[in-house]
């Protein structure tokens, strides 16, 4: 019997053991989700997968935007996607989570990034299929004009080296925020959507017809792709012909810029047709 009572001790024990361990364990991962988490570069990386994004593009975009939520704080654990973001339990994972004083605020910044897209801003060419674009993940690339520097955002190339060929249409409804040149943005325009999130367009060629504080619609030619920037208004022809979009989130009035790779990388295929 006292050998007995020594198993059943020492069971009890390792069962207490793995317990704590395992509360440990997830009181270290409920512990992402605080306040400074949404200016943390985990979160402005906005880190995705093809596979995640081919899910997101097929979601509502309410549910895209808290299934993104979710999937970021997994911080890489996630490995079946599809299992993953099944409705049941995106479901069960949001329960959990939603348990953080902070969660609503962080689904807000989630949904101010990924709910409101709809459109790829360069769309195709009706006339020319040689008309092309393309763009690689370049957000915090060295940048050294004006001093060494981070790049807030992601450059969407084009095929044919032309300023004012390509029209550039907004990704979200929303309302014209900024307008004019910036040194470093040259001709840009700043488009912040229904959910809060700030859509930035620069380097362009020629505004369309908008104006500080009207309201646009997703798809809405706002301007035509250029070159222009790095030097006093007007510069233009300092590099190549692109658009830079950038995307930014205002936590307690702190600018943020979060990467908009893989939000681009949703939507590439969503392209309008225009005649150019």
């Amino acid at each position: 019997m006292p050998g007995r009572k020594k198993v059943v001790c020492l069971f009890l024990c390792v069962l207490a053991a793995s317990l704590l361990t395992q509360n440990l364990k997830e009181k270290a991962r409920l512990s992402r989700l605080n306040e400074s988490t949404v200016r943390t570069d985990a979160f402005r990386e906005q880190q995705m997968t093809e596979e995640a994004v081919r899910i997101l593009e097929g979601m509502e975009p309410e549910e895209r935007a808290k299934a993104a939520a979710l999937f970021l704080l997994q911080n890489g654990e996630t490995k079946e996607f599809a299992r993953f973001f099944r409705s049941k339990n995106l479901k069960r994972q949001e329960k959990i989570w939603s348990k953080r004083p902070v969660w609503e605020e962080y689904v807000s910044y989630c949904k101010a990034i990924w709910a409101d897209v709809q459109y790829f801003p360069v769309p195709c060419s009706a006339r020319n299929k040689e008309y092309r674009v393309n763009f690689n993940d370049s957000w915090m690339a060295e940048r050294t004009y004006g001093g060494r520097r981070g790049h807030e955002g992601c450059d969407i190339m084009a095929s044919c080296d032309e300023p004012g060929l390509y029209p550039i249409v907004s990704m979200t409804d929303g309302t014209v925020s900024n307008k004019g040149w910036l040194e470093k943005g040259g001709y840009r325009l700043g488009i912040t959507s229904p959910s809060g999130g700030y859509f930035y367009y620069a380097h362009l060629d020629s505004y369309a017809d908008v104006e500080e504080g009207d309201t646009v619609r997703a798809g809405d030619i706002i301007g035509f792709m250029g070159n222009s920037g790095y030097g006093p208004e007007g510069t233009k022809g300092m590099f190549a012909t692109h658009l830079h979009v950038g995307i930014y989130l205002y936590p307690d009035g702190e600018e943020i810029s979060v990467d908009p790779y893989w939000i681009l990388r949703m939507i590439e295929e969503k392209k309008l047709s225009c005649s150019f």
